[in-house]
C-alpha cells in the first residue's frame, strides 16, 4: 500500500481512526437531544430537529469541535455530559497493535484530533492514548481545523515534518482532501470509524477496515 521504509513521520486522528466513533455519534445525535429536550422541556423531535439545525452551521470549523461553544449555545454542561456515557469511549479493536508497532519501528508518532481538548482529556484518561504518541495535538491550539489549509501550514512550522515522507490517517474524506492539497504524500482512509455502522465504500483514497493488514510493513527500516 506505502513504501514504509520512506515513511518518517506519522500523523493519526483520533475519533474513528483509533477510537471508535460510536461514542460521539451516540452523544451528538441521542445523549444530547435525549438531555437537551429535557433541559428546555420540548419534545425528542423538537431537540434533534434543532440541534441538528445548529449543527450544520458551524460544521466543519473550529465552533462544531468546541465543548465551550456548545456549553454557551444551550446552556449545558458538554463535558459533564459526555461522561454520562464515558463507558463507550474505546480503542478500535485493532488500534492497540497497530500503535504499539509503530512506537517500536522508530517513526515519529503525532496524534492530530479536531477534538476539544477537554474531549481528549476524557479520551486519554478513559483509554491510555497519550502513551502510544510522541506527541499529542488538539487543533485547537491552532485556532483552525483540519480542514483548513492553515492548520496544515501551523501544524508543519511546529512538528517539520516532510510532506514526502509523511503518512496521514483519517476517518473523514474531507479532511483527507485538505491534507491532499496541503501536499501530504501518503494518505490512509479508514473505512469504518463507528463499530455500529455499516462499512463505507471508499475509492477517493487507500482505505483498510483493520490495521492488522500493516504490521508486517511497519516492520520495513527506514531509509534515511
Amino acid at each position: 500500500m506505502f513504501d514504509w521504509s520512506k515513511i518518517h513521520t506519522v500523523l493519526l486522528d483520533m475519533d474513528g481512526t483509533l477510537l471508535d466513533l460510536h461514542f460521539d455519534n451516540h452523544f451528538w445525535m441521542e445523549h444530547l437531544p435525549k438531555r437537551y429536550a429535557q433541559h428546555a422541556q420540548i419534545s425528542l423531535e423538537q431537540a434533534h430537529h434543532y440541534l441538528k439545525s445548529r449543527y450544520q452551521q458551524v460544521e466543519g470549523t473550529i465552533s462544531w469541535y468546541c465543548l465551550d461553544y456548545w456549553a454557551e449555545q444551550i446552556n449545558m454542561p458538554i463535558t459533564e455530559l459526555k461522561r454520562e456515557v464515558q463507558h463507550l469511549i474505546k480503542l478500535r479493536d485493532d488500534a492497540h497493535d497497530f500503535l504499539v508497532a509503530l512506537k517500536q519501528s522508530g517513526r515519529k508518532v503525532i496524534l492530530v484530533t479536531n477534538a476539544h481538548p477537554d474531549s481528549l482529556s476524557l479520551k486519554i484518561e478513559r483509554t491510555q492514548l497519550n502513551e502510544y504518541f510522541d506527541e499529542l495535538i488538539s487543533c485547537h491550539q491552532f485556532g483552525v481545523t483540519k480542514e483548513s489549509q492553515l492548520l496544515w501550514q501551523r501544524l508543519q512550522q511546529h512538528v517539520g515534518f516532510d510532506n514526502e515522507n509523511t503518512l496521514f490517517v483519517d476517518d473523514s474524506i474531507n479532511i483527507l482532501d485538505s491534507a491532499k492539497n496541503f501536499g501530504i504524500k501518503h494518505l490512509l482512509a479508514i473505512a469504518n470509524p463507528d463499530s455500529k455502522q455499516a462499512i463505507r465504500e471508499i475509492t477517493e483514497y487507500p482505505a483498510i477496515t483493520d490495521y492488522s493488514v500493516l504490521l508486517n510493513e511497519i516492520k520495513i527500516p527506514l531509509q534515511s
